[in-house]
């Protein structure tokens, strides 16, 4: 049995993305007779135990707590910095966690915070082989400014992976201007597709719609994301007052720009029309999708994205940009004639672009059907967990020598 640790700033059961979700669904499908994985991450909530049995990996939690800490606490002393001791501090633990369990492999979720420990680590002990995960969701120059105050080490964290795993063909070309030059390959994030394929009663969509507040013949967009700069939700607001009243926007998430695009609603006269219904748990998500007509994140970039492809398989018709990876899977009738149809791609930061979109939609169902079939079939031969999980296994397995 392979022994291996992974670096990741942030773990269930708080403060859960898209990197989270891919470590638990690709850990739980693989054997723990094949390999026993362990985890290093900021521990944060004082609630939480230092070290525990989440699945298929073995928590350990550092760094600085609060009790209960909510997103905003996250940006404020102390927990704040966290992420930036976290390089150093990961590092440490592992030093510490190895001369207990021996690891043959490290695998850091993500360069952002992870490659440093990592990097650090494989100059400590190069015998131990090494896996980066591309997982960024903003543009890479943003992480690349982020970190300058230890450039060299971050450098050195894509330079000396043993192995390379970006999500997306965009975060592909990154590494490789980053200086990786050994084994590389694309293997994106996945999604649950029988979770979000399970049909859904008429009792309960229009009773979900009543607690939204929707009339029968109201249009309702939705998004899924984090209320942040990137995921452009500013623009769909934008968007809703150039549309018909019956077309609304229901926004499940939470984030730091929440305030802003309450006030901006307030502003372009649509708050009646924009509906903020908080954090939503994954198991709510297909009768939250299948609710609405149009699943939109205009996104102003974007490492993948497992929303969009929670939408295909819920059978909605998606609108997005083709920013960063959501180009290897959004593919538009007038700008890609050489693809299949699976959504309706906009520019970022046009919101006249978004209206158009919506305005497209409603007037063709039959054009809409054949789209939301394409998108679900896409989403079930290429983007479910039990494939990609086969293949992350193989990946382990080439670079363990197992």
């Amino acid at each position: 049995m392979k022994k291996v640790l992974i670096f990741s700033l942030n773990y269930y059961p708080r403060f859960i993305g898209g990197a989270e979700v891919a470590i638990k669904e690709i850990t739980d499908r693989i054997a723990p007779e094949e390999i026993e994985f362990h985890l290093v991450t900021l521990r944060l909530d004082s609630a939480l135990p230092r070290e525990e049995k989440i699945g298929a990996v073995l928590v350990h939690r550092i760094g600085m707590t609060r009790k209960n800490p909510s997103i905003a606490d996250l940006q404020k002393f102390p927990l704040k910095w966290t992420k930036y001791w976290y390089q150093f501090g990961a590092f440490f633990a592992a030093l510490r966690l190895h001369r207990t369990y021996r690891f043959d492999g490290t695998w850091a979720m993500m360069a952002h915070s992870c490659a440093v420990p990592a990097g650090l680590f494989k100059r400590a002990h190069p015998e131990v082989k090494y896996l980066l995960t591309l997982q960024e969701g903003d543009p890479p120059e943003h992480i690349e400014r982020l970190a300058k105050p230890v450039w060299p080490l971050f450098k050195y964290g894509f330079t000396h992976a043993d192995a390379l795993q970006p999500i997306s063909t965009f975060l592909f070309n990154w590494g490789k201007r980053m200086g990786f030059a050994g084994e590389a390959e694309v293997i994106p994030n996945a999604v649950n597709t029988k979770h979000f394929m399970q049909p859904i009663t008429a009792e309960a969509r229009a009773a979900k719609r009543r607690a939204l507040g929707l009339a029968e013949h109201d249009v309702a967009l939705v998004t899924t994301s984090r209320l942040v700069h990137k995921n452009a939700t500013d623009d769909v607001i934008r968007a809703l007052a150039l549309l018909p009243k019956h077309v609304h926007f229901v926004v499940y998430g939470i984030g730091p720009d929440e305030a802003m695009l309450k006030a901006l609603a307030e502003e372009l006269g649509v708050t009646e029309r924009v509906h903020f219904m908080g954090q939503i748990g994954h198991a709510e998500m297909p009768t939250a999708l299948k609710s609405c007509e149009i699943f939109i994140r205009p996104s102003r970039s974007e490492g993948m994205g497992n929303s969009f492809v929670e939408a295909f398989a819920a059978e909605l018709p998606v609108i997005a940009t083709q920013e960063g990876g959501i180009a290897d899977f959004l593919f538009d009738g007038k700008r890609n004639p050489e693809k299949e149809t699976t959504g309706w791609a906009v520019d970022k930061d046009a919101p006249a672009q978004i209206a158009e979109a919506v305005r497209g939609i409603m007037a063709n169902p039959e054009q809409v059907a054949r789209v939301k079939a394409a998108a679900k079939e896409l989403a079930l031969e290429k983007y479910d967990w039990d494939l990609i999980a086969r293949r992350m296994r193989a990946l382990f397995k080439r670079m363990l020598g197992a």
